[in-house]
């Protein structure tokens, strides 16, 4: 019985050691980036999951960009997310907290360059994340590009899993996105 204990503490006490170490690498990835003209924190290249996808978007990037930005709205156009909370206005250094998919995410706003450039960190149990998007009009068209880190010790040991998820995420939020964005043009251009 005592050997049973050990070794459930040793796992324990090993996974514990994962997280930790995972967290770190991340914090360490985030806080020591230099200061440039394009993302606060780009995506980690080196993640053992990353994704890059984009869309076009029949829109103008005004639209676009307040469809994905108002945070709070997010459950009314985005399938998996099931509630929000944002805890000041949206702008760099803001945190909310949000559900999806069951998993529940704490998330800080890095980046918040109006029609231009909108990015987050994002952590839930065993992952954590780097999620950037940008938008560039074309006349009352946009063009839409997101990508996307993650890293931790369950994209580490699942990342196959992970990465086949986060790709066909990708693609499901750029459309979920897409269809929201024209519903609100049409709808604003038929009250004018």
């Amino acid at each position: 019985m005592k050997i049973l204990i050990y070794i459930l503490l040793g796992l324990v006490l090993t996974f514990s050691f994962f997280f930790y170490h995972e967290n770190y690498l991340f914090s360490q990835y985030t806080e020591s980036l230099p200061q440039k003209d394009d993302m606060n924190i780009p995506v980690n290249e080196k993640a053992p999951v990353i994704s890059k996808d984009q869309i076009e978007i029949e829109a103008p990037v005004e639209t676009v960009w307040e469809t994905l930005t108002r945070i709070n709205d997010w459950p009314s156009w985005q399938e998996n997310v099931t509630e929000t909370y944002v805890y000041d206005e949206v702008k760099e250094g803001t945190r909310f907290d949000w559900k999806a998919g069951g998993l529940s995410f704490k998330s800080e706003i890095h980046t918040s360059n109006t029609k231009s450039k909108f990015g987050w960190t994002g952590s839930t149990i065993g992952a954590l994340a780097i999620h950037n998007w940008f938008f560039e009009e074309k006349g009352n068209r946009t063009i839409v590009k997101v990508e996307e880190s993650l890293q931790g010790v369950l994209p580490k040991l699942f990342s196959s899993y992970f990465q086949n998820n986060l790709d066909k995420g990708l693609v499901t939020n750029l459309k979920e996105l897409k269809s929201a964005a024209e519903k609100s043009f049409t709808e604003s251009k038929n009250l004018n």
